[in-house]
């Protein structure tokens, strides 16, 4: 099978994105197929025929993920400076990079390594459906109904998934809202805890808006739940086993969630089978809450008394080396190359379906 990885892009998981796509290609080779890592970003300028049949390693200049986000000006800098002179103001608003529809195309399907909005939001999965490529995951409509944080918490309420209390908070709003302390900043729109903050007090609460609206002009406050974490992955409906995440120290922020031995994750968690249901079934109702298809992972927090509050839902999950799909996916006996071949399976039979199709129409 022919298949382009789509990593990269312009969102604060850049990196993890990356490594999501090479630990993808790496595995999908390794099985026989014909595979192509690329940065929807960067694009390709080379020749684009016989691409799929070249002797290469598309990964070999990847490297691991820092403890810091990416410089994202000075990505897009990077292209702009590979770029002929000619072409450099046609990009310049233009997501896509040279030849990344037209190789998309060429391909059985793209296996979507993205993460955060480049990729998480919907508007990569419209623009394939327009030009008839298929892709693995959910399909648009859904990929922006979850992406947002705010409509996220509005469909959890009206289809009875719990979710901690929230207050959406808009810029030059600030003032009209009061939180208690302590709760959670988050920006609606970003992934990998980027822009995520737990705050004390006011003085932490005024930083922790002044710079999250950096990222976004929505700014969701939500009660803060002490207890334990966890995470569990549905796929085609069904819910895999569940990890139960414990950050060594703070909470699982960008750094706890990639850089490996800063968290223990316990996978299938260590609970009783009545809290393990009700989190499963809770994982379920998020999954067809918010419309999904194939795969996504929902994040828990479940308090001190055994109340599971459901925080958001990822729809493009990282297949890291220290990601939780791949995790949840060993415990039922799937491989890593197991899990991304099943991924595509499940995400073809949806066109044969008629779930959603390339064309649009």
């Amino acid at each position: 099978m022919k298949i382009i990885v789509l990593a990269g892009g312009v969102s604060t998981e850049r990196n993890v994105s990356l490594i999501s796509g090479k630990q993808v290609y790496q595995a999908l080779k390794s099985r026989g197929h014909q595979v192509v890592l690329l940065d929807v970003f960067m694009g390709y300028m080379g020749e684009t025929e016989g691409i799929f049949e070249q002797d290469k390693d598309w990964a070999e200049d990847i490297p691991p993920i820092s403890e810091m986000t990416p410089d994202l000006e000075a990505v897009k800098a990077r292209r702009r400076e590979m770029l002929p002179s000619a072409e450099r103001e046609r990009y310049v608003h233009v997501l896509f990079g040279p030849n990344v529809i037209a190789l998309c195309k060429m391909a059985d399907i793209v296996f979507m390594a993205l993460h955060g909005d480049c990729g998480e939001n919907g508007k990569i999965q419209a623009a394939f459906d327009l030009h008839g490529i298929k892709y693995t995951g959910t399909d648009s409509f859904s990929s922006a109904l979850a992406m947002d944080k705010a409509v996220t918490k509005q469909l959890f309420t009206v289809n009875g998934v719990k979710t901690p209390p929230y207050r959406i908070v808009k810029k030059g709003e600030e003032a009209s809202f009061e939180p208690e302390f302590p709760c959670v900043v988050k920006v609606t729109n970003g992934g990998s805890s980027v822009g995520v903050y737990i705050v004390k007090d006011r003085a932490e609460y005024d930083a922790a808006l002044s710079e999250a609206f950096t990222y976004d002009h929505k700014i969701l406050i939500e009660a803060y739940i002490k207890g334990r974490e966890f995470t569990d992955c549905v796929i085609e409906g069904q819910a895999l086993p569940i990890v139960e995440i414990a950050p060594k120290s703070g909470f699982y922020d960008y750094k706890n969630k990639y850089q490996a031995g800063t968290t223990v994750e316990t996978c299938p968690a260590e609970i009783d089978e009545e809290l393990a249901e009700r989190i499963r079934t809770s994982a379920v109702r998020a999954y067809q809450a918010l419309e999904l298809k194939t795969y996504a992972r929902m994040d828990f927090m479940v308090d001190d008394s055994g109340e599971v509050y459901c925080l958001e839902a990822n729809t493009l999950p990282g297949m890291t080396p220290t990601s939780l799909v791949p995790q949840e996916a060993a415990a039922v006996g799937r491989s890593f190359e197991d899990l991304c071949e099943w991924i595509i399976d499940i995400s073809l039979n949806k066109y044969q379906m008629g779930f959603y199709r390339a064309g649009g129409v």
